[in-house]
């Protein structure tokens, strides 16, 4: 899949996220990369795979009271999506659990809490 084909999927999985998340996402930056690089696979550990990744501040960790601050990312990788799908629908699915994880760990969840979550979106 070209570049840009996968950005188009990652724009429309950042689209069906509800509105009232959606408002509430405040200077972040939605990045798609190819590959994650050595640095964020080491803080994963041994044999994981990244499909996405949220760096910044939770905002269950924020104040009123902080400056201005440089903007929270959310990276999806396209490696290794595409090496994980089984069809262009399973892809589809993949990159839209990917961002709706990784936009939970904005609103200050952590990985046990988004996985609870998941399940409960599944249903």
């Amino acid at each position: 899949m070209s570049p840009n084909e996968f950005d188009r999927l990652v724009a429309d999985a950042y689209a069906r996220i509800p509105a009232r998340f959606r408002k509430r996402l405040k200077n972040v930056a939605l990045l798609v990369e190819p590959e994650p690089s050595a640095a964020q696979l080491a803080r994963l550990g041994p044999a994981k795979t990244l499909l996405g990744l949220y760096e910044g501040r939770p905002l269950t960790k924020r104040s009123v009271f902080e400056p201005f601050s440089m903007p929270d990312r959310i990276t999806i990788f396209q490696g290794p999506h595409e090496r994980l799908s089984r069809s262009p629908a399973a892809l589809r699915r993949m990159v839209e659990d990917t961002v709706w994880h990784e936009v939970a760990h904005y609103f200050g969840m952590n990985e046990e809490q988004v996985r609870a979550s998941e399940r409960r979106r599944r249903r």
